[in-house]
């Protein structure tokens, strides 16, 4: 099939961006969009312009590192589907694409499609880790954990930290993805002894750099992992009881 692709073009932070179009031809359904913008990238290369800067790494739906707006929808048209994982059977022949960086104030463009995500790395460095010593690693089977207890847990860590959900929400707020790294780590036995300080600093640090959360439940659409909103609503409980039981 052949498409038409308008392209966020910006050769650095400081540049005046603009859209580019480009044709994408004889592009096979089993392509992935990557595949594709790889494909589009090596004819630049051949005609003498300069490729398209995105973000990848894995290509599996893990690293979290690829991410764009696609028609308007973070990661595009298909749910719970990160962009490296979204196939061109998902679009029509003739097909017009628009294709976007994720579009947030604190994720600044560095160039065309590639932005800053470091804001993620200050929330994580803030609280998302174990440090309480615990001796050497007992048998595993020894700490009883409920099943429902251990899965919420699982189902948080799925979180890559793409930034689909601060791109998709109106008010640009990082509650999904913080209240994730907050649940994976506080809702299993080891996390439980910095369970609270750790939220008051993952959540401080969030605010200094995200809006508020609204409920517009537009970050748990976007999500390739499908996280859940329900995350949101134990952060904030985490987050009051810590601040009540410090005074």
């Amino acid at each position: 099939m052949d498409l038409t692709l308008r392209v966020w073009r910006q050769e650095s932070p400081e540049a005046e961006g603009r859209f580019e179009t480009y044709r994408a031809v004889d592009v096979q359904p089993d392509m992935s969009f990557l595949e594709m913008l790889d494909i589009l990238n090596e004819k630049l290369l051949t005609s003498g312009f300069e490729p398209i800067a995105f973000d990848h790494d894995c290509r599996e739906g893990i690293c979290g590192s690829c991410g764009v707006m696609i028609n308007g929808q973070a990661h595009g048209p298909q749910r719970n589907t990160a962009t490296c994982q979204l196939h061109m059977r998902e679009f029509s022949d003739g097909d017009t694409l628009v294709i976007e960086p994720w579009r947030a104030t604190n994720f600044p463009i560095i160039r065309d499609l590639v932005v800053d995500r470091s804001p993620f790395d200050r929330i994580i460095t803030a609280g998302g880790y174990i440090s309480a010593p615990t001796g050497s690693a007992p048998e595993a089977n020894l700490i009883p954990v409920p099943k429902e207890t251990s899965d919420a847990a699982m189902d948080a860590a799925a979180c890559i930290g793409c930034g689909a959900c601060v791109a998709a929400c109106p008010n640009g707020a990082a509650q999904l993805f913080t209240a994730a790294k907050v649940a994976h780590l506080n809702l299993l036995p080891q996390g439980g002894p910095e369970r609270r300080s750790r939220v008051e600093r993952m959540v401080e640090t969030m605010e200094e750099y995200f809006g508020s959360c609204t409920n517009h439940g537009e970050c748990e659409s976007a999500c390739p992992k499908g996280i859940s909103l329900d995350n949101i609503a134990l952060m904030n409980r985490e987050y009051l009881l810590s601040k009540i039981r410090s005074r």
